[in-house]
């Protein structure tokens, strides 16, 4: 087994709280703390997609929105064309099913 020249040092700031917590699952998954912070960095993947273009699209859905409740609440009966608000939520369905937010490996 290879062996590690583990001499660089990592300080983060805890609440006492979070420091038992810590300390306590790593004496229950019975490893060094360093071990275990090692190995609960590996464990989780963090995506870092921006949201700021399901925002936009949303805002504009709800724009149409307004506009398509203007028109019927005014006795207008002209057919409402529901296409953007169609394809901007096809837009939102994509970009959440691209994987938004964090996921554990498996």
């Amino acid at each position: 087994m290879e062996k590690r020249n583990r001499n660089v040092t990592l300080s983060i700031r805890l609440t006492p709280k979070e420091k038992r917590d810590i300390l306590s699952k790593a004496k229950k998954a019975n490893l060094p703390i360093n071990k275990y912070i090692i190995a609960c960095s590996e464990c989780l993947i963090i995506d870092a997609t921006d949201y700021a273009p399901v925002l936009t699209e949303l805002k504009r859905i709800g724009n149409n929105l307004n506009q398509i409740a203007r028109k019927l609440n005014s006795g207008d009966k002209s057919p409402a064309d529901f296409s953007e608000i169609i394809d901007g939520q096809r837009k939102i369905v994509e970009m959440f099913s691209e994987g938004i937010g964090h996921r554990w490996r498996r």
